[in-house]
């Protein structure tokens, strides 16, 4: 069999620049032919975040939007209570990862400190380092009643996704979280090799520009894991639509905050686990839109 350098079919040769990404030289097969291209594979390095001089945690992510990940992951962990407790973010960057350095007010910092005195760590998918069961779910605000959702406007986001999400077209390795409008057009989208980090970059940005999250839905390319609802929660939006299926400890964590969670949402097929009475299931002729 001939050897031939087939860039459209091998994947995204053709993009001169793609940002989190790097080109490397790749062979392979496919429909019963061998090619040999330069291929974009996705961006993951080690991500220090410091608090006032403090290391916290190490996660693996993608080298983009940092700043909304630093500002998200302190507010969805409940190490700040708002944007304005952050004064300042400084990224340092060495052959080994990135240190994102945290100068936060002295409340929260304070709080953090009592933290690590029954906190070990934690790792980028999962609840290691916790020291007990009582530290691995902590109080979530109970959300309002809040807005009735249509099925039509999740399903219009979810069908946004695809050409939105630049870094996955490019490389197939990164998952993607989206804030949408209560009509389902996506208004704000993060990606990260982490499905966690992806949310906590949504989180961050929309805390940054001073967007009201409970007016809206999320939206998430991967599983609903008990993080994710959490997360969801901390930031205050009622409903939370994943493309694949939740765990059993999601839907209880979402029952007890009062959150519709929502899953294998593809197209306009869903799946309600909890909360159902926020969602109109019916027609667009024959529900009701947000009020």
């Amino acid at each position: 069999m001939t050897e031939e350098t087939i860039t459209a079919e091998a994947g995204n040769d053709a993009l001169a620049f793609c940002e989190g990404a790097r080109s490397l030289p790749v062979r392979g097969v496919r429909a019963g032919r061998q090619f040999a291209v330069q291929d974009w594979v996705a961006d993951e390095v080690p991500v220090a975040l410091e608090y006032n001089g403090v290391s916290h945690a190490v996660m693996l992510a993608t080298p983009l939007d940092l700043e909304d990940f630093a500002l998200g992951f302190s507010l969805s962990e409940g190490i700040l209570d708002a944007p304005h407790e952050l004064f300042a973010v400084e990224e340092e960057r060495s052959e080994i990862g990135i240190t994102l350095h945290l100068e936060v007010a002295g409340g929260p910092f304070a709080r953090l400190k009592e933290r690590r005195r029954t906190l070990t760590g934690r790792t980028g998918c999962g609840l290691c380092g916790t020291e007990s069961l009582e530290h691995v779910a902590r109080n979530l605000p109970v959300l309002p009643g809040g807005p009735t959702w249509r099925r039509e406007a999740i399903g219009r986001a979810m069908s946004q996704f695809c050409q939105l999400q630049t870094l996955q077209q490019a490389t197939g390795a990164v998952h993607a979280a989206a804030w949408c409008s209560a009509e389902g057009e996506v208004m704000w989208l993060r990606e990260d090799v982490g499905r966690h980090n992806a949310l906590d970059k949504l989180i961050g940005a929309l805390a940054a520009n001073g967007i009201e999250a409970s007016t809206g839905f999320i939206a998430v390319t991967s599983r609903a894991s008990f993080e994710m609802v959490q997360k969801t929660a901390m930031a205050g939006v009622s409903l939370l639509a994943a493309v694949s299926a939740p765990t059993s400890f999601a839907v209880a964590t979402a029952q007890r905050a009062r959150m519709t969670l929502v899953g294998f949402a593809r197209q306009q097929d869903l799946v309600v686990y909890c909360h159902s009475d926020r969602l109109s299931l019916g027609s667009a002729a024959g529900g009701e839109h947000a009020h």
